[in-house]
């Protein structure tokens, strides 16, 4: 039985590598967005949802085929929900993960004691560019924010986040341990279940 493929609406070689990792069980071949040599549309939605389904049917439309889109980031309670849609650019354009956290820490610096934070993972997947139903999944992963960053592992803010139920920060955990956990891995659980009960009618 051949392989469906599905293009994955990113050119992030983290989210790539963690979405291949994680749904390498499936009966699909996950191409990123650069085997098409297209660019990602402009992120205008405020919310998750709105910034995948955008990505999702933006690749489907130029590629002919089935699109799987993730939106993602941080929410920090002292800082109103920030850096939230804006993770990726938080420090401004083409920013890189160390210039994002390092705006971050020292925006959490002067507020109060609260440092809770929460990763989010919003997936999407269209059949078709105009796919009435899509398949949308989220994922939440609770933690705090570091004073300084720990761990080589991992990208984005995983050195400053920290998760209290295991003890050490997103960047010191092994890509095996992070991909039972993480936001991601908990939108892409959701994600399987569906998409098998989807090819399965």
């Amino acid at each position: 039985m051949s392989k469906q493929q599905i293009v994955l609406a990113s050119n992030n070689q983290g989210k790539i590598k963690e979405l291949t990792r994680i749904l390498a069980d499936l009966n699909v071949e996950i191409l990123p967005m650069s085997h098409f040599d297209i660019e990602s549309p402009e992120e205008t939605g405020i919310t998750f949802v709105e910034n995948a389904l955008l990505k999702a049917r933006h690749v489907a439309q130029l590629t002919g085929l089935p699109a799987l889109a993730d939106d993602s980031g941080l929410s920090v309670d002292a800082l109103n929900g920030a850096p939230g849609v804006y993770s990726a650019r938080y420090a401004g354009e083409n920013a890189s993960d160390k210039e994002n956290y390092e705006k971050l820490l020292a925006e959490l610096s002067s507020k109060a004691q609260n440092r809770s934070a929460h990763f989010h993972c919003l997936l999407a997947f269209v059949r078709t560019p105009e796919d009435p139903t899509p398949i949308i999944c989220d994922g939440v992963w609770h933690g705090t924010i570091l004073e300084a960053p720990q761990g080589d592992n991992g990208f984005g803010y995983d050195p400053i986040f920290w998760s209290p139920e295991l003890n050490i920060s997103s960047a010191e955990l092994s890509p095996e341990q992070k991909n039972k956990v993480s936001h991601r891995a908990k939108a892409l659980v959701d994600f399987k279940q569906r998409y098998q009960a989807l090819i399965n009618k």
